[in-house]
């Protein structure tokens, strides 16, 4: 026998690509394309760097009083990470344990497989319809848990708040994560009803929205018991998630609104707009309430497409998998990236179709 014979092996997460070259128009890694909000480089400028020598605080005590008064939830109730990944991973590991199987989408998320996978969670997909829909009745059976995001990912379907709802009360002997990694770009919150469901965990993020993927913050919000639940298993874990800088960096932007919201609404604008471009050029795609948009074209094939737009220096998301490989996903930049965009596809479309 081998000491590999001993090893846990598993088909790991492919995150997008983050190129070394210069002069791209990068939109494959839903990261926002407005910086972050002013406060966050006064607080990191004025952060004494002697401070490092020290631990971060296990609680990241401010960024989650921040949160508190931000949302109107107790401190109590909410769970901070390292980005939602960790998050979810924490999640996964504290609440997926019944040996039964757990429920997410066929197409989402891929990372929920892996984790899955890792640690030993049995799992089963339900697909999406024939509109890329997430149908709440797939989410009724027997289960060891679910989750999914909202908007979903890659293909940007916002599921109703009333139909999440559905799903949760359907479900009160498995704890229901809603990832909503996407919804300040659309659609409504089912934070609420943490109140009014024990077994709701609603994950969110700063990289999204707060132009701060680099930094790694995310969060979720759940009843008294269930956060109680998650610091168990993170102190059993890594005490110090957070970073001292991320804790500070969290705090100034999430008290910054009025920078939050108005990036948003830049972002959502943008997004409009090129949908409508989109749909003249003839491409089709769901209703996106992300920020980014998961289209095909009839009569072009999306790698071809991919690699010929990656020539150009534009990079977009394609995933070889079923179902969706005729797809690519095209991340919301700027006014200006968008038009670079547009304007060779108009060029293509008119070579090609």
């Amino acid at each position: 026998m081998s000491w590999e014979d001993n090893v846990r092996r598993t088909v790991p997460y492919t995150p997008g690509e983050q190129p070394k070259i210069s002069n791209i128009i990068k939109l494959n890694t839903n990261e926002n394309p407005y910086p972050p909000s002013p406060s966050v480089a006064k607080v990191l400028s004025r952060m004494d760097a002697g401070e490092l020598r020290k631990y971060p605080d296990p609680a990241a005590q401010r960024l989650t009083d921040a949160l508190s008064a931000h949302f109107g939830v107790p401190a109590d109730q909410i769970f901070v990470g390292v980005g939602s990944d960790d998050v979810l991973a924490m999640s996964f590991l504290t609440f997926f344990n019944s040996g039964k199987k757990i429920f997410f989408p066929d197409i989402t998320y891929s990372f929920y497989d892996v984790w899955a996978d890792v640690f030993r969670i049995p799992y089963e997909t339900k697909p999406l319809d024939e509109n890329f829909h997430i149908r709440p009745e797939d989410y009724f059976g027997e289960n060891g848990g679910i989750v999914f995001p909202n908007p979903n990912a890659p293909t940007g379907d916002y599921l109703p708040a009333e139909e999440v709802e559905n799903i949760i009360a359907r479900n009160p002997e498995s704890v229901v994560i809603v990832d909503e990694a996407y919804i300040d770009f659309g659609g409504r919150s089912v934070l609420p009803l943490i109140h009014k469901y024990e077994n709701l965990l609603v994950v969110q993020t700063f990289s999204k929205s707060h132009s701060m993927a680099g930094m790694r913050i995310g969060y979720a919000f759940g009843s008294r018991k269930l956060i109680g639940y998650l610091n168990d298993v993170k102190y059993s874990f890594n005490s110090y998630t957070l970073n001292a800088p991320s804790i500070l960096a969290g705090e100034a932007a999430i008290e910054d609104e009025d920078y939050f919201e108005d990036c948003c609404c830049r972002i959502v604008a943008t997004r409009e707009r090129t949908k409508k471009a989109l749909r003249e050029l003839g491409f089709v795609f769901a209703d996106s309430k992300a920020n980014f948009i998961f289209v095909r074209h009839p009569q072009l094939d999306a790698g071809q497409l991919f690699q010929d737009l990656r020539k150009a220096n534009i990079i977009v998301r394609y995933f070889p998998k079923a179902r969706i490989d005729q797809y690519l996903r095209i991340t919301i930049g700027t006014d200006e990236q968008m038009q670079v965009l547009l304007d060779f596809l108009k060029d293509y479309v008119r070579k090609h179709v």
